[in-house]
């Protein structure tokens, strides 16, 4: 006889320390942002050649694209839509959402019973802070620090799914039982954005040495930009290749 799920079982805990991107939709090509900024000069005839499917030579394209990222001319690289799918910590989601350039929709604890899923830092995770403020920079740190700091996000991890458990064995309802999780807990959500806002995006959490003007992410939330950008690039060769030729710098 198949085994039965017990009523109200706890699901087993799990630990990870990656994120997932997937690109669920796009509308997204380089050609969006030439017809755009055309109009400017030909108006109604810009239509007419999307239609139809007429293209200037790539090697205009890539100098007029060039042209609007030197310059920070932006609004032509707003039409168009990527829509990525993102499972991360919820302390990654919340740096995510202090930019408001994009549409967000993250699964709710108030609604469904949270997955005991958490974020625990790899073995190559920098664990170190040295620097001042603004100019920070992350170094190894020993083989005991990474342990302590495994054992320990475990640790409080589980405890705190184990209470929150039972909370809703006992009738709490979903979103009082909820504040007792921590924020590496991982969720989901969808979000949705233009070109130019991803490469703002990008720009401040992304650490790269050809930018012109530096950043310094939080490690966890700069994996999930890298990801986010590889899915971009091929959709958008011109445009990603001038985003890095003029120093990342979001037009």
């Amino acid at each position: 006889m198949a085994a039965t799920e017990t009523p109200n079982e706890q699901p087993p805990i799990q630990f990870r320390s990656d994120v997932t991107v997937e690109l669920v939709r796009h509308s997204a090509q380089d050609s969006d942002v030439v017809f755009a900024a055309r109009v400017s000069t030909q108006g109604e005839k810009t239509l007419d050649a999307a239609q139809s499917g007429e293209d200037a030579s790539e090697k205009r394209d890539k100098g007029l694209i060039n042209y609007l990222m030197r310059d920070r001319h932006g609004t032509p690289f707003e039409h168009n839509s990527l829509t990525f799918y993102v499972q991360a910590p919820l302390f990654v989601f919340r740096e995510f959402q202090r930019h408001r350039i994009a549409s967000y929709n993250e699964e709710s604890g108030r609604y469904r019973e949270l997955r005991p899923v958490f974020y625990v830092p790899g073995d190559q995770r920098n664990l170190v802070q040295t620097g001042r403020p603004g100019s920070y920079e992350y170094v190894p740190g020993t083989p005991e620090m990474t342990e302590l700091v495994q054992r320990e996000a475990r640790g409080s991890s589980t405890r705190a799914y184990e209470s929150y458990q039972r909370m809703l064995q006992a009738g709490v309802a979903r979103e009082v039982a909820r504040i007792v999780l921590p924020l590496n807990l991982y969720s989901s959500m969808y979000v949705t954005m233009n070109a130019r806002s991803l490469m703002n995006f990008l720009s401040l959490r992304t650490k790269r040495d050809d930018a012109k003007f530096p950043s310094f992410p939080q490690r966890e939330i700069e994996m999930v930009a890298e990801q986010m950008e590889e899915l971009w690039q091929p959709l958008m060769p011109m445009t990603a290749a001038a985003f890095d030729a003029n120093g990342r710098v979001a037009p």
